[in-house]
């Protein structure tokens, strides 16, 4: 229960995100973006201006911007939503011809976009593009191991037996599969790669592994990587709340315990290195320079600590919904464009520590700040 200032705030961040959409979705109803060049989304559906990669219509986070104006056409009903939602999302039908650069990352772009279609509209397209997503992520399930592979070839060399943290944000798309068909095999995986990560990468202070190398033939755990965070047993804060919301989805759609105690765990350690400032580092073990931020990680942390006071209930819940709305609140108040006239929303993403890049706009942080002010509201489209 919000307080009555605090409902005060969400009603003027709300009519702000509804002003400021209404703009963006109009400029950028052709576009699949990950990033603004000069406050102008990008396109990763075709040759990205900027260099910042190459992998265009495959990448990772394309499924964010559908799952914005889903959500935004759950909250005001305007129809062009719902119009600009499906134009990405039959876009993304090139990923599936072309196969080869998709990876464990297909949950994050079909979920929002064709699993959120389905359930709001029942388009029998969209549930089928969903399902082909599932059965995808599911055939990279490692038996031996116990894991959902992560990418394909890197340049790091064989990577046949890496997991990443990532991956419990996929796993919801398996958990549908199994509700949609009645085929228990989808939440079979789901589960068995959750379990494995509990104790893979949940460290006992709660902290969290980014990679985890496996044996792919034997099982076992062989080593971790840094990954994107500062360095090997260091604590990149996005994968700390990759396990912080992962944990809570599992725990939604199986009701086990063991992962709402996991996602509790990941949330107090999280909790007790909140910077006073509220401003999150990428690296809660980074060095104290360069003062490198991640908004995005404060976004999707609000998100699973919002979950965890709404399974808790009683006194408990005030707890991580004061976290989430100091978290959120930081960001309102200096870390986000409210401009019409610009595409992002939050101003200081970053990918990795060691990136070549620092403080940008990353679409997924507008996705999860959106995602957790709706869910404040209460009456929020749960897209996961």
């Amino acid at each position: 229960m919000l307080k009555q200032a605090e409902q005060q705030w969400l009603n003027s961040v709300i009519e702000k995100l509804t002003v400021k959409m209404d703009q963006v979705s109009e400029r950028s109803r052709d576009k699949i973006p990950y990033t603004t060049l000069d406050g102008v989304h990008d396109d990763r559906a075709t040759v990205n201006p900027s260099g910042y990669d190459t992998d265009g219509i495959n990448w990772w986070t394309n499924g964010f911007w559908g799952g914005m104006l889903w959500l935004m056409y759950h909250e005001t009903g305007n129809e062009k939503y719902k119009e600009i939602a499906q134009i990405s999302e039959a876009k993304m039908d090139q990923c599936f011809d072309e196969f080869y650069g998709l990876h464990h990352d297909v949950g994050f772009m079909w979920q929002p976009t064709s699993v959120t279609n389905y359930k709001l509209t029942g388009n029998p397209v969209s549930r089928k593009r969903a399902l082909h997503a599932a059965n995808l992520l599911a055939g990279r399930f490692n038996l031996a191991g116990g894991f959902i592979r992560a990418w394909n070839d890197l340049e790091e060399g064989d990577t046949r037996g890496w997991a990443i943290i990532d991956c419990m944000l996929n796993l919801p798309i398996l958990y549908w599969a199994t509700e949609e068909t009645g085929d228990p095999r989808f939440q079979q995986i789901a589960v068995k790669h959750a379990d494995t990560a509990m104790t893979a990468f949940v460290r006992p202070d709660g902290s969290v592994n980014h990679i985890v190398e496996f044996d792919p033939f034997q099982g076992g755990v062989v080593k971790t990587h840094g990954g994107q965070g500062f360095g090997e047993d260091s604590s990149w804060t996005r994968g700390q709340t990759w396990a912080l919301y992962g944990y809570m989805m599992s725990y939604r759609y199986t009701g086990n315990d063991e992962y709402l105690q996991t996602a509790k765990r990941v949330a107090h350690y999280f909790m007790a290195h909140i910077p006073e400032d509220g401003i999150i580092p990428v690296d809660f073990r980074q060095p104290e320079e360069p003062k490198l931020a991640d908004d995005t990680a404060a976004a999707i942390a609000a998100c699973g600590l919002i979950e965890i006071s709404k399974a808790v209930g009683g006194h408990e819940s005030r707890f991580y919904l004061s976290a989430a709305l100091k978290l959120l609140r930081t960001l309102d108040a200096s870390r986000i464009d409210w401009s019409p006239d610009t595409d992002h929303i939050l101003l200081h993403g970053s990918a990795a520590y060691h990136a070549a890049r620092h403080h940008e706009s990353i679409i997924y942080g507008d996705f999860y700040f959106m995602e957790a002010i709706f869910k404040l509201k209460g009456n929020d489209l749960y897209l996961w």
